[in-house]
């Protein structure tokens, strides 16, 4: 049921709710680089005193967007299935929000990091 859905109703979701994830991502990754801190997946991996803290800051950003997207696959569902999964709303919600937003936030911080060190003051 889970590959099903990239046909089909609401298909636009499967491109948009990354690209609002990874826009997110993009502004909190550039504003790590440029107070100096490393990668937003390694600090959480790396810092067991203040995973709670990055966790909480990560999902600030991200949360509105992946409530979206459980609302959007559940009205897919709905619309499909005439029936509604949660389990797998919440799967399709963490691989279209949570994972573009990790791997755009830590892509951005060592992108403009790199460009810092590049530009000769």
């Amino acid at each position: 049921m889970l590959i099903g859905r990239v046909d089909g109703p609401l298909t636009l979701r499967l491109i948009m709710q990354p690209l609002v994830a990874m826009f997110f991502a993009f502004r909190a990754g550039m504003r790590d680089a440029e107070q100096g801190r490393s990668p937003y997946f390694w600090r959480v991996w790396g810092h067991a005193g203040s995973r709670r803290e990055l966790i909480v800051e990560g999902w600030k950003h991200v949360r509105n967007v992946f409530i979206a997207a459980v609302a959007f696959d559940v009205g897919y569902q709905y619309i499909e299935y005439r029936w509604v999964y949660p389990g797998q709303a919440v799967i399709v919600a963490v691989v279209l929000a949570i994972v573009p937003y990790i791997i755009m936030r830590g892509l951005s911080n060592r992108l403009v990091s790199l460009r810092r060190r590049e530009v000769p003051r």
